[in-house]
C-alpha cells in the first residue's frame, strides 16, 4: 500500500454502523466531507449531537444542508440493500464498520464493483484492491504526520502517535513562518539552491523552535537573525532540533 493523502472536500463519505468505530470515523472524515452514517443504533456520542432520520435505501435523498458534518440514517440495511445506498449516496469513501460480516462483505464487493474506495474495518491486516487504510494521525497546525502499519497493528500506531505527538509541537508554527519567508527570499536576488539552504537553517535551528514553542521571543525576528548569522559567519553553525 502507498500514503495518500486525499482532499475530501465537497465530497460524501457513506459509514455504515454507528457503533464505536463508526462515530470514530465518522468524526475524522466530517472534518472535510458530508458523512452519511447508517445504522439501526447510534452511540451515545452520536445521537446526543445528531439527530437521527428514518429512512432506506429507497427513501433517503440528500439533505439540504451541504458541507461538512454528520447525518444519521436510522436503517437497517440487509446485504442485498447496500449496493443500493452506494447508488444512491454516490460516496467517495464507504466505511463498513457494523457488527455484521455479511454486510461488511458486501459493502466491500459493491464499493470495488463501482471503482469506490472502501475501508473495511474487520479485516486488520487484510486488503484487497481498493481498500484504504486511515492511518493514525499527529497533527499540529498545517502539519499532519500519519503512521500506518497497513492495519497490522493498531496498537503500534497508536503508541507511535503518541511518541510523535509532543516531538510536532510547533511544527504547524514553523510551516506558516517558513511560506512567509520563502515568499519574502523569492523577490531577493537568490538562486533557488541559496533559498532552499537559507530554509534549511532556519527549520534546524533550535533558537527558531524555542521562539516557537515557547512565544517569549518573536520568532521571525530570530529567525532572519539565523539567516544573517550563517550568511555572515558559516563558522557559527546552528545546531539541529533534538
Amino acid at each position: 500500500m502507498i500514503p495518500l493523502v486525499h482532499d475530501f472536500t465537497d465530497q460524501t463519505v457513506l459509514v455504515f454502523g454507528g457503533g464505536r468505530v463508526g462515530e470514530r470515523k465518522a468524526r475524522r472524515f466530517a472534518a472535510e466531507a458530508s458523512v452519511v452514517v447508517v445504522s439501526p443504533d447510534f452511540t451515545d456520542g452520536l445521537a446526543e449531537t445528531h439527530t437521527a432520520r428514518e429512512a432506506t435505501h429507497e427513501t433517503w435523498s440528500q439533505s439540504e444542508s451541504t458541507g461538512p458534518g454528520i447525518e444519521l440514517v436510522r436503517d437497517a440495511p440487509t446485504p442485498d440493500a447496500v449496493p443500493d445506498w452506494i447508488d444512491r449516496v454516490d460516496p467517495a469513501l464507504v466505511v463498513a464498520a457494523t457488527d455484521s460480516e455479511e454486510v461488511n462483505a458486501a459493502v466491500a464487493t459493491a464499493a470495488r464493483a463501482r471503482n469506490v474506495l472502501v475501508n473495511r474495518t474487520d479485516r486488520a491486516g487484510e486488503r484487497d484492491v481498493g481498500s484504504v487504510v486511515v492511518p493514525a494521525t499527529v497533527d499540529d497546525g498545517t502539519v499532519s504526520v500519519a503512521i500506518t502499519t497497513g492495519g497490522a497493528s493498531p496498537a503500534l500506531s497508536k503508541y507511535l502517535r503518541e511518541r510523535l505527538d509532543g516531538e510536532l509541537a510547533g511544527a504547524g508554527a514553523m510551516a506558516d513562518l517558513t511560506r512567509e519567508l520563502r515568499a519574502d527570499l523569492k523577490t531577493r536576488d537568490l538562486t533557488p539552491t541559496e533559498r532552499r539552504e537559507t530554509m534549511r537553517r532556519v527549520v534546524r535551528s533550535s533558537r527558531v523552535w524555542k521562539a516557537l514553542r515557547t512565544g517569549t521571543t518573536n520568532a521571525r525576528k530570530v529567525a532572519e537573525d539565523v539567516i544573517g548569522i550563517e550568511t555572515t559567519n558559516p563558522s557559527e553553525p546552528e545546531h539541529e532540533r533534538p
